[in-house]
């Protein structure tokens, strides 16, 4: 019987590619009187690149832009802090998050959120998708001194939640950091398609919308009472 359910953040909840988008779009805008040299189409995509979805920290992001595109006005550590400052104001929730969270509230699931990044960073991101009251539990990688894939984050999340790792569905978009780590920990692993990735092998269900996460537990459900 599944009590719990967990996700990832990134990539998962947060529509991230297209967060990052319009968060650096904006950016050149902003700051035109630094950045006005370089096509706005050019910068862009070569920061969306440098970046690797999210798997490069921006300084160093930052710092390659600045050297490859001349940008001179403004010092890298000065558009990190508007990367961090700014961000917030562009994240872009996939469809049907909330509905999906008020509908698993409703059956009485505890919730989780297992996420990697920067503690600060990370809770503006949930903020501004306005979701943290749903969550009975949140596990930011630097704050709790853990990444994933490391078992230990996520039976670590199973326990602030009251339940067994084998009581627990985990949602994520990484078949590595998410699918497979969660279900290494005997987790339901499911794996919510990303463009980023061809397949996760290790995924128990593969869905294409947050809707699908409430179908996959009246499923588990209706098999629950068949066996009975």
């Amino acid at each position: 019987m599944i009590k719990a359910v967990l996700f990832d953040l990134d990539g998962t909840l947060l529509d991230r590619d297209t967060s990052v988008k319009k968060f650096v779009e904006d950016q050149h805008t902003r700051l035109s009187s630094v950045l006005s040299h370089i096509p706005k189409k050019k910068f862009a995509e070569r920061f969306i690149e440098l970046e690797q979805n999210g798997y490069v920290w921006k300084d160093k992001v930052y710092l390659k832009l600045a050297e490859e595109l001349a940008v001179k006005r403004m010092p890298p550590g000065e558009l990190l802090d508007d990367y961090l400052t700014q961000f917030k104001h562009h994240c872009t929730p996939f469809p049907n998050l909330v509905s999906m969270l008020d509908e698993l509230k409703k059956k009485g699931l505890r919730l989780g959120l297992v996420t990697n990044g920067y503690g600060v960073f990370q809770n503006d991101t949930i903020k501004a998708l306005e979701i943290k009251e749903y969550f009975d539990a949140i596990l930011i990688s630097e704050m709790e001194g853990l990444r994933k894939p490391d078992p230990q984050l996520f039976e670590r999340a199973a326990e602030r939640l009251n339940v067994k790792t084998t009581e627990c569905m985990f949602v994520g978009d990484h078949p590595k950091n998410d699918v497979e780590a969660a279900k290494n920990t005997g987790m339901l692993a499911v794996w919510k398609t990303s463009p980023h990735w061809d397949e996760a092998e290790a995924a128990d269900y593969t869905i294409t919308d947050l809707a699908d996460v409430k179908l996959i537990i009246e499923d588990k459900e209706k098999a629950v009472q068949t066996f009975i």
